[in-house]
């Protein structure tokens, strides 16, 4: 190779990696998609929640298995908790189900909390809105698809009527591209509003989720006067289905509660992801923007279903088993 065409070779390369070199240390924002904020739900006090969460309601929850997957422990679980510790909990695969909850009111209609996974990852993966190098490295080889989205809402009766998200993370909504074009979508507050490196691999991957969507909408969370959560909304106004904000695994990261006819069903979200998380206290690990809020959101939700035994507690990838060593058993 001559001076003259390395020269030009490194040329050329300095004009690619310099600037992502520059974005990389700025970092970007999760997705251009446009935000706006949300016309619904009425700011209310966990002590208002607590006052009806064991009347029976009439609103029912389904909780769907999308897929089943793996990814690391260390990132479902801080592995440096004492509790991790004291089990032996390792880094490693952890076996996890992906899900999506239908929300069914008398009045108001079909709604879904996340989104599980769309069709083209059963039929057309290089076609699907989650593609690319990222594919290998999050192993989504090891993404095997049960239910996907767009087959689950062809076989209702009823149409779609909204979609709230736990937060905006990867695997909580794939599902979106099979979603008609123009429900509304609700999240938590500031899920967009950080930088990060990351984001500049991942930024594509939301960009698609959410193409043709209008915008997503901001849920007006306020201050929780009982000091309880970091904010409660009534979201239909009627007392039947609430949103609880648990900042910490993600900025905006909210949790779900339905007063059902059974009683009451509390959707975690990622707030926690495991039966072991839930059971012995451990915050989410790597996984979480902000580990210290993380387990202070945790912990203000564990006391919330220990005031309230009958509560039936969803977790974000895993079913609450009698067993408190599912993790444990993995690890070994």
């Amino acid at each position: 190779m001559t001076f003259r065409r390395s020269h030009k070779l490194l040329a050329a390369a300095a004009v690619v990696v310099l600037p992502l070199a520059a974005v990389l240390a700025v970092g970007c924002h999760a997705t251009n998609h446009p935000f706006t904020a949300a016309d619904i739900g009425q700011a209310r006090s966990t002590a208002d929640l607590e006052s009806v969460v064991d009347v029976p309601g009439p609103v029912t929850v389904e909780t769907i298995t999308a897929a089943d997957w793996q990814v690391d422990r260390s990132g479902l679980l801080n592995l440096d908790h004492p509790a991790a510790k004291a089990a032996g909990l390792t880094s490693g695969p952890e076996p996890i189900q992906v899900y999506f909850h239908a929300v069914r009111h008398p009045q108001k209609g079909l709604f879904l909390i996340d989104t599980g996974a769309e069709r083209a990852l059963v039929d057309d993966r290089p076609h699907a809105a989650m593609r690319g190098f990222l594919t290998a490295f999050m192993d989504m080889d090891a993404f095997q698809v049960r239910v996907d989205t767009k087959s689950w809402l062809a076989a209702q009766t009823e149409p779609l009527r909204g979609v709230f998200l736990t937060h905006l993370h990867i695997d909580h909504v794939l599902g979106l591209p099979d979603v008609p074009r123009g429900t509304p979508i609700y999240l938590g507050p500031g899920e967009n509003a950080e930088r990060s490196a990351q984001n500049v691999f991942t930024q594509g991957i939301y960009d698609r989720t959410l193409e043709g969507h209008g915008a997503v909408r901001e849920l007006p969370f306020q201050k929780d006067p009982t000091g309880t959560f970091d904010g409660v909304l009534d979201l239909f106004g009627d007392g039947t289905v609430w949103a609880l904000s648990v900042p910490g695994h993600t900025s905006g990261s909210t949790a779900y509660l339905v007063r059902t006819p059974t009683g009451p069903v509390l959707l975690t979200g990622d707030a926690c992801h495991t039966s072991f998380g839930w059971k012995n206290g451990v915050e989410p690990g790597s996984f979480s923007h902000d580990k210290p809020k993380s387990a202070e959101s945790l912990a203000h939700l564990r006391a919330f279903a220990a005031r309230h035994p009958t509560m039936d507690i969803r977790l974000g990838h895993q079913r609450l088993s009698p067993d408190s060593t599912p993790a444990v058993r993995a690890s070994r």
